[in-house]
């Protein structure tokens, strides 16, 4: 299970100090002159904890709406936990084969990897240990499909985003996005073991909400990826082609979100906070377009409110999809 949602931290120390600690690589002294503390909190990092609260406000949500009330807690905090680890050691993999372009970036020259606060040996032990572990809990615990789903969303962010997509094509985000739209999937198989229209649909408007959510943050630190050749696409295109995609993604995004009341699914709360939030997302997107068109750049551009409310957005969006079966 993974998230696409991304950290927008800022720089750990420079391109130097990356450099610096990317020579040092493998030369650190063992790890007895390693603090166990430091070490612990840098396994820890390896699993990107803060943008694995996203997965939790995509995934309880939906359990609650395939119960339509309230789900077993036990189940929630099993499927939560499976989550965490299956996302957690997908993350880990993802720093290990990123780790000669993370040394790099000024965004990520304080991961653990970069540091030497862990090893590329470890580092790869880790997240395969967590991989097998989450699927087996998933799969012993909630239900086999959940662990499939969980397992093929780590392959697809590993293998598919990482390792085929990601310094190959523009597009890498549009396709690489899907591994972090499957936890609506895996909330509802927990609870249901089917499937059904309304986590399709809720995937769907993840997928259409990861480009407009990543873009801005790659418009914001361009330089980064355009220094290890990263293709993203602000890296390969002008400020006015990303916006005018940014808003192109994001009113589809809204249309599919409105689908869930005419199947069903959801009533007139839900309705109502999607359309209030789609309303607002849509004006910070032209906004940002319009801002695009003029040639701002810089401070002025402003592209960071929108990645902003983009989190926001998603919050927003599934507490409704959680609250509203209670309403109806």
């Amino acid at each position: 299970m993974c998230v696409t949602a991304v950290e927008s931290r800022p720089s750990g120390g420079g391109t130097a100090h990356a450099l610096k600690a990317m020579g040092e690589l493998g030369t650190s002294s063992g790890p007895s002159h390693r603090p166990f503390g430091a070490r612990v909190m840098a396994f820890v990092a390896l699993t990107k904890p803060r943008i694995i609260e996203l997965l939790l406000i995509t995934t309880v949500p939906v359990m609650f709406l395939a119960k339509q009330g309230v789900p077993d807690l036990g189940l929630v905090l099993l499927t939560c936990l499976g989550g965490y680890l299956s996302a957690g050691g997908a993350n880990a993999l993802n720093m290990y084969i990123d780790r000669d372009i993370d040394a790099l970036m000024d965004r990520t020259s304080q991961r653990p990897l970069v540091t030497g606060m862990v090893s590329p040996r470890e580092c790869l032990a880790f997240g395969l240990s967590l991989a097998a572990v989450s699927t087996l809990l998933f799969g012993l615990t909630v239900n086999w499909l959940s662990a499939w789903l969980s397992l093929g969303a780590l392959f697809f962010y590993v293998v598919v985003y990482t390792m085929i997509l990601k310094r190959r094509t523009s597009q890498n985000i549009v396709w690489g996005g899907i591994a972090g739209c499957m936890p609506v999937l895996i909330g509802w198989s927990a609870v249901t073991n089917s499937m059904s229209l309304a986590p399709v649909v809720l995937f769907l408007v993840m997928f259409f909400w990861t480009p407009p959510h990543y873009w801005p943050l790659s418009m914001k630190v361009r330089d980064d990826y355009a220094r290890v050749g990263v293709p993203m696409l602000p890296v390969v295109a002008s400020n006015k082609v990303v916006a005018r995609q940014i808003v192109l993604y994001s009113w589809v995004m809204v249309g599919v979100s409105l689908l869930l009341t005419p199947l069903g699914y959801t009533g007139w709360f839900y309705t109502t906070v999607a359309l209030l939030a789609g309303g607002w997302w849509l004006w910070e997107a032209h906004g940002l377009q319009n801002r695009a068109k003029d040639e701002a750049a810089g401070g002025k551009l402003k592209e960071m409110r929108l990645f902003h409310w983009s989190i926001t957005y998603v919050s927003l969006l599934f507490v409704a999809v959680a609250v509203d079966p209670f309403l109806r």
